[in-house]
Parts: C-alpha cells; structure tokens; sequence
C-alpha cells in the first residue's frame, strides 16, 4: 500500500500523499533527508488513517519520529497544518509557521474560536439561508479534533533563509490563498515547494475572510501569482496533485481563469444579487457544508474585487442584507 502513497523524486525528496476526507482525496507532505535527520513539509490532516501511514511510512524510510528534525508549514489550513503538533509531542522538533499564519490558527481553532461566529455573521449578511447556520458552525467545530494538539510554533518571516535539508531555500510570502503563506525557493537548483500558492490541474481557493486579515484577498492572490511567475523554476512541488514544470505558464493560467469568473460573476448582476445567490449560479446547489463554506467565501473574494473596482456596486437592505449590482 505504501507505495502508492510514497514517490521519491530525488535522493533527498520524498513525496508523501497522506489522506483527506474530502474530494481533494490527499494532501502532499514532503520528507526531505539531511545529514542532521528528517524536514517534514506540512505533514497533513490529523485522522487514524494519515497517523497510521505515517507509521509505515517513516518504516519504509528507514526512519522513526525521532528522526524528524524540524516540521515546515507553507500556511495554516487544517489539511496541511493538522498533524503538526501530533509530529510534535513525539518527536520534540519545533513546528514552524508565519506568524500571521500562527494568527489565524488561534483565531479558527484556540479560546472560543472567534473566527467561526464572525463567519456565520458574515455569511448570514451576504444572503446565506438561515437554516444552513447551525450546520455551518457544526463543520467548522468538527476540525478541532483534526488540528488537535496545537504545536509551539516557531516563526519563520518572509525574505529569510529556510534551511530544509542540506539545502537553503528562500521563504517569499505570497498571500491570497492564504495570509501568511509561505513558498521556498532554492535558486540554484530552480525547485519550489509551492504549498497551495500555484497547483497543476485545479485552482487554489481565494476566500475573504472578516476581521481584517485581507480586505481584498482576490488582489493578493493575483498579484502575488504575477510576481511569482517570475522565478525561473524547473520543478514545482505542489500541495496538491502531482509535482510539475511549465510552473510561470501555470501561474497565468490561474490568473486568466479568475479574470473569466470574474467577467461570469459581473453578468449575473443585471439585477441586485446577493453573494450567496451568486454563490449557487457559480457553483450549483449540491454542496457539501464544506465545499459551500470555501465557494461563498471564494464569491465573496470576487465580488470585493469587482466592487474595489468600480466594476459593481453593494446596498445593504432594512435587515442588512447585502447585495450585488453592476455599477
């Protein structure tokens, strides 16, 4: 079995596929060898399944929990940051993260996970049917356990040198997908470890979150994929599906397919809409709690920046529902 969920890609790069309960199927990890023991990229979504092929895997390296040195995380999102603190306790290596990553993380998951109710808030003033709430708050509570316990996390800041191996990696910030999110860059040998910056085949979500950790998430994501497109690289290892080439063509690739669902959810606003009525013509009405949580907020992050530019203008309603109309 451990041979479908393990490829190596160098003499120090491993590819580990560890398993999600939801349609992306697996997460990418990365285990990277070097003379003072194991780097883990963002070991994945803490459930029974991915701590038991971590067993086997570190079996099949050779190599045991004590072997692991340091734990990386490109960004906070539960299927990459979830074993950290798991890796942690039975390793004793440190965890490291951005701190606005780090942020994030207490906001979703530490005292009273405060992000959860300014979600709800924010969903319910774009439209969201109200009998979807209590559903909503259910499947945001239920990550707890999968990101549980938290890691001490040592933070890493954008700009500085990243050793990962043997080898020093440049950590750039590029936020959108994510604040905080970090790829790592070695330009000698032209290989990123891009988390979910830029994936082959399918497009990272770009969400609008409340509290101020991005007032135009959507301008982020492509601005920083313009300036990432730039680097020479010959191998990309992404968080999801396969490692690729082609990576600046891929980065406008992106960026061409948001300026369509951009241009797509500017038609639909010939009369007042809410985003959550947006939301269901984008993405149709058969979503899980988990798949209509990313595509309101990835609606949300649209229509901000079409409203940032002039492009469509908001009203808000007696009861404070807000809508959508082409300026």
């Amino acid at each position: 079995m451990v041979q479908s969920f393990v490829i190596q890609h160098t003499p120090e790069i491993t590819q580990i596929k560890v398993p999600l309960p939801f349609p992306l199927r697996w997460v990418n990890s990365y285990a990277i060898r070097g003379s003072g023991g194991w780097t883990v990229i963002d070991p994945g979504l803490r459930t029974a399944e991915a701590e038991s092929l971590w067993d086997t895997v570190l079996q099949s390296l050779g190599a045991h929990f004590e072997d692991i040195e340091q734990v990386v995380l490109t960004h906070h999102h539960p299927d990459h940051y979830g074993l950290a603190g798991y890796f942690q306790e039975r390793s004793g290596a440190p965890v490291y993260l951005s701190s606005a990553g780090y942020d994030q993380t207490l906001r979703l998951w530490g005292a009273g996970q405060p992000m959860t109710s300014e979600l709800l808030g924010l969903f319910e003033r774009h439209g969201l049917d109200s009998e979807k709430l209590q559903p909503m708050r259910e499947h945001m509570d239920g990550f707890i356990p999968s990101v549980s316990p938290a890691p001490r996390v040592t933070f890493m800041k954008p700009g500085e040198q990243v050793r990962l191996g043997d080898r020093s990696y440049a950590a750039i910030h590029t936020p959108g997908h994510a604040m905080g999110h970090l790829v790592f860059y070695d330009e000698s040998e032209q290989i990123m470890f891009c988390g979910d910056h830029v994936l082959p085949q399918i497009t990272p979500n770009v969400s609008y979150l409340p509290g101020g950790i991005d007032e135009n998430p959507l301008d982020s994501f492509l601005r920083s994929l313009e300036e990432i497109g730039r680097y020479a690289v010959r191998k990309a290892y992404p968080g999801h599906r396969e490692p690729f080439e082609r990576f600046s063509e891929r980065t406008a690739d992106i960026i061409r397919h948001h300026h369509q669902r951009l241009e797509q959810m500017a038609a639909m606003l010939d009369v007042p809409k809410t985003a959550y009525e947006v939301c269901r013509g984008t993405f149709g009405d058969k979503l899980s709690f988990h798949q209509l949580r990313f595509a309101l907020s990835e609606t949300l992050a649209h229509l901000i920046y079409l409203n940032k530019q002039g492009v469509i203008e908001q009203t808000a309603d007696q009861t404070g529902v807000i809508r959508y109309l082409k300026a």
